[in-house]
């Protein structure tokens, strides 16, 4: 019986009424604390999860996990596509020529960065045929001198399927009449959407229609790689790029857009550092509670001694109690945030409905609305820390308890 003590006691003093209201409060203050601790932790960083995904799908379906390219141009890039793709971790292999130039359109002169594609083999290393708002990708055909343009940008220049701008691009041509500005006339043919900033910012035409406007003839800049593991894309481009014979250059995604997923990540380590504070504030109210349980049982804990119980059963039964509010804390914030997680959604977008407000604009933000990705391996991160400093925090009262002397606590009792 005596070495069941710690769960016996620990557990009835849990459920029993207690004298002092005050301590119960206090008890039920920091379970509640810790509910909606490791709720909101949760929940706050399957939403950073969420941005954090949307970012990689969106900027990084449009930017290229890495490129291959060599100083003056590809001239045998058929070659050097057939030789990458056969790398193993290699998914999607595609030719690319890339300059910056002016639109000129009804409404306004826009800067633009120009991509100039091959549609047949586009889809291998980018998401942008799956984003089209209008038109068709097979309209990029060659000759035909066809654009597509990024919906804010198409806004922006004030037009539509089938209106034509002027592109301007930094060269130049010297002939008799003078040093003349490079231009062509393109028809628009498609829009795409992406969500991002490229939709404002972003052309895209046939890869040999901008190679003539550029003097190129055959060459390229280079050819674009989608890896298997996008956070491997610089040892897998480096790998790949070995098998190749001569000089080329490696590069990858991480020197462009390295620096906003590094932010994403330190904000979220941050984010989750401060809000734990607020589970660390429960859990110091499980030690106040624990404190005035001690001073509100010492006669209980004397008459326990006197009994026969050790000390390390006196410290388990406050252990034990602790420790249960703990876990009942803890698991009502794990139910509660995981539910909050799937529907945060949801939610906002009924709060939105319902108030008629906007928390995101998609003008603004690459997104209007609140992505959401719950990690089991975060809930589990949050539960075990949250449950190891519960357990923690018990232990001063604990030890506080078995120190009381039977005798001395036995004289002031009535």
């Amino acid at each position: 019986m005596l070495n069941n003590i710690p769960f016996l006691v620990g557990l009835r003093y849990l459920r029993a009424r207690r004298r002092n209201h005050f301590i119960s409060f206090i008890s039920g203050v920091s379970m509640v604390g810790l509910t909606l601790g490791v709720m909101v932790l949760i929940i706050v960083l399957s939403v950073m999860n969420g941005f954090d995904r949307e970012l990689r799908n969106r900027i990084l379906g449009m930017v290229p996990h890495a490129t291959v390219s060599q100083p003056g141009g590809l001239a045998d890039w058929p070659a050097v596509a057939s030789i990458l793709s056969q790398h193993p971790d290699v998914e999607g292999v595609s030719p690319f020529t890339e300059s910056q130039a002016m639109l000129v359109g009804p409404s306004q002169t826009k800067g633009v960065a120009v991509s100039g594609v091959e549609p047949a083999t586009l889809s291998q290393v980018s998401i942008l045929p799956n984003h089209l708002t209008s038109g068709s990708l097979d309209d990029l055909q060659e000759g035909r001198f066809g654009i597509l343009l990024g919906d804010i940008l198409a806004r922006q220049l004030g037009v539509d399927l089938g209106d034509r701008v002027t592109m301007m691009v930094p060269e130049v041509t010297v002939n008799l009449a003078g040093v003349t500005p490079r231009f062509k006339r393109f028809e628009v043919v498609g829009t795409f959407a992406v969500g991002a900033e490229l939709d404002a910012n972003l052309a895209v035409v046939q890869m040999n229609d901008l190679g003539r406007l550029l003097r190129y003839d055959d060459r390229v800049d280079g050819v674009h790689l989608k890896v298997d593991d996008l956070f491997l894309a610089r040892q897998i481009a480096i790998d790949a790029g070995r098998s190749l014979q001569g000089r080329y250059l490696v590069s990858d995604w991480t020197r462009t857009q390295g620096n906003l997923f590094q932010a994403i990540q330190l904000e979220k380590r941050m984010v989750g550092l401060l809000l734990f504070m607020i589970v660390a504030v429960a859990v110091f109210n499980i030690v106040s509670s624990l404190v005035m349980m001690v001073t509100d049982k010492q006669g209980e804990i004397a008459i326990l001694r006197t009994l026969g119980a050790r000390s390390g059963q006196i410290m388990g039964i406050f252990i034990v109690q602790g420790t249960a509010i703990g876990l009942i804390g803890i698991a009502l914030g794990v139910i509660l945030g995981v539910l909050g997680a799937w529907s945060v959604a949801d939610i906002i977008a009924w709060i939105e409905h319902t108030f008629h407000i906007q928390f995101l604009n998609a003008e603004v933000y690459f997104i209007s609305y609140i992505p959401s990705e719950l990690k089991w391996s975060d809930v589990r991160m949050i539960a075990s820390a949250s449950f190891v400093i519960s357990v923690l925090a018990t232990i001063y009262p604990a030890w506080r308890a078995s120190r009381i002397s039977p005798a001395e606590a036995l004289r002031y009792e009535s």
